[in-house]
């Protein structure tokens, strides 16, 4: 038995064998994990932070005694954030699996930091000032673009398995927090600070919290599974030593893994968006419908709802304006609470039962409300418990999404996967305000929404059936057992006269099994084996 990798060569002159992704996955939590998820997790915070008050400043900008901007101008600022996320997404994403994690999770905390805080300083009126304002916006999306995909390929890879699931489910709902701060941050600048003055600090908010947050990370390692995969087997040994240290002055107790949990990686070259293509079409081609169904289905209903709550509450409930930003806080409370309570059952209960059931039971909800919103059953209040309860569940559902596409495709095109996934997500959402809006029109009549919360209803039951005809089994398992690496080779017995050689005919090792790509019963058996020696290095 042993904890070391057998070849530390960094360049990939022969295979590295490493048992890495065994040993990350035997360990119980430790404060490794809660530093990372602190230091990580605030990407989404920041996001729904971003994102609430901008809306809620927009507001303001029309004044002549701020940026003096038309209705038209105003409308472009959140369509410029949304383009600055998908381009960061996509560049950011690609990047992440070139240079590293740990790389990108910096630079794209500075990028973010430096759009937002420029917004703040945004000190006259005129063309010029209008496309610094754009320009900055954009900067600023492009930073938290870059973190949905670095962030979520980081946790994964270095969250042990067991935790995985409750973990990124409850990570990716903390952009409900962000948007909770957001609410009161923006109600203090805007109505305690003159608003010329307190529009600037709100902008401010985000960047002095990702201050703080960039020296959290810079404490944290690159991720070790990422490192094996590139070559760099010595700096991989030395990040999940660290890891395992820390495991072990908090009073954890760890026994060697067993070799034959090990796994072999030929790191060849880099790869790229026509890989993950070829990789998506040729190697997982439900698995790509499963990923887009999620996230797009989630992203309609989302930005459809969230975007014209406030028109629903002013329009067909005669809710004053000024106390709307109460029922968003209601609102965000619901969509935070879901994730957090509900994501220790997608580990334990399982992947498809938890996210086929958050949204086929979100869509029915919503179909249900829509039935007595139509014949006038509902009020301001009871309207807002009916979203608080949809998107409970809704909002755990939507966060599996993000869990879905960072888990099922092998390591070397994670980030890109979880990109692509993501810039489709947003571009097919941006239809939801537009249709919703259309629908709602002068509110004369409430037909119109109806048919859209139907709508709305029905595709999400559609991304929850998705889920029941392609989800994937993924709890508790490895990453490697999901998706088997694209370097990952097999290697001969030592007493083969090949041995040493790799071979790409011979069966993958374990912790390099795709459960699409072997009978049932043949992963059954490679993961009974692995859950022995995971129990064994775990034992006391």
């Amino acid at each position: 038995m042993s904890d070391s990798i057998v070849d530390t060569n960094a360049v990939a002159e022969k295979p590295i064998r490493s048992t890495i992704p065994t040993r990350l996955d035997r360990l119980k939590w430790s404060p490794f994990h809660t530093r990372m998820v602190l230091g990580l997790g605030v990407a989404w915070v920041l996001d729904g932070l971003e994102i609430t008050i901008a809306s809620a400043v927009t507001g303001v900008l029309t004044q002549p005694n701020t940026l003096n901007l038309t209705s038209a101008q105003v409308g472009l600022i959140a369509t410029i954030y949304l383009i600055g996320e998908v381009v960061g997404a996509l560049v950011f994403g690609r990047l992440s699996d070139k240079l590293g994690r740990r790389t990108l999770f910096i630079v794209t905390l500075g990028v973010y930091l430096v759009g937002s805080g420029l917004s703040a300083f945004t000190f006259g009126q005129g063309l010029f000032w209008v496309i610094y304002f754009y320009a900055t916006r954009f900067v600023a999306g492009l930073g938290i673009g870059g973190e949905y995909a670095a962030i979520n390929s980081a946790i994964d890879e270095m969250m042990p398995a067991r935790y995985r699931g409750r973990v990124d489910i409850g990570v990716n709902g903390t952009y409900w927090a962000g948007s909770i701060l957001g609410t009161f941050a923006t109600l203090l600048f805007l109505n305690l600070i003159p608003v010329p003055l307190g529009w600037h600090l709100a902008f401010l908010l985000g960047p002095v919290l990702a201050l703080v947050i960039v020296f959290v990370r810079r404490n944290l390692p690159e991720s070790p599974r990422w490192l094996v995969t590139h070559g760099r087997a010595e700096e991989a040994e030395r990040a999940c030593s660290a890891i395992e240290d820390e495991a072990r002055r908090a009073g954890q107790t760890l026994v060697p893994v067993d070799d034959i949990a090990a796994i072999n990686i030929m790191p060849e070259k880099l790869y790229g968006y026509l890989t993950l293509l070829r990789v998506v079409f040729k190697q997982y081609p439900k698995r790509a419908i499963l990923g887009a169904s999620l996230m797009i289905t989630q992203s309609f209903l989302y930005n459809a709802i969230f975007f014209t709550y406030a028109i629903v509450l002013t329009k067909f409930y005669h809710v004053d304006p000024k106390t709307v930003p109460v029922y968003g806080l209601a609102f965000a409370v619901g969509n935070l609470a879901g994730p957090l309570v509900l994501g220790k059952f997608f580990d334990t209960l399982g992947r498809k039962k938890m996210i086929a059931g958050t949204y086929i039971l979100s869509g029915v909800l919503l179909a249900l409300s829509a039935f007595l919103f139509n014949i006038g059953a509902l009020t301001a209040l009871t309207q807002t418990i009916a979203w608080v309860i949809i998107f409970f569940f809704a909002s755990a559902g939507a966060s599996s999404g993000y869990l879905t596409v960072s888990e099922i495709f092998p390591i070397e095109i994670r980030a890109e996967a979880i990109a692509v996934f993501f810039a489709i997500a947003q571009i097919a959402g941006a239809t939801g305000p537009l249709l919703y809006g259309a629908l709602i029109g002068d509110a004369s009549s409430t037909t119109g929404l109806f048919i859209g919360y139907l709508i709305g209803a029905g595709i999400m039951i559609l991304g929850g059936l998705s889920e029941v005809l392609f989800g994937v089994k993924a709890e508790g398992l490895s990453l490697e057992s999901i998706a088997q690496p694209l370097s990952a080779v097999s290697i001969e017995h030592p007493l083969s006269p090949h041995a040493g050689q790799a071979s790409a005919m011979v069966a993958p090792p374990l912790h390099a099994v795709s459960v699409e790509q072997h009978p049932p019963e043949h992963q059954e058996m490679r993961e009974r084996l692995k859950q022995v020696v995971v129990e064994k290095a775990t034992a006391s």
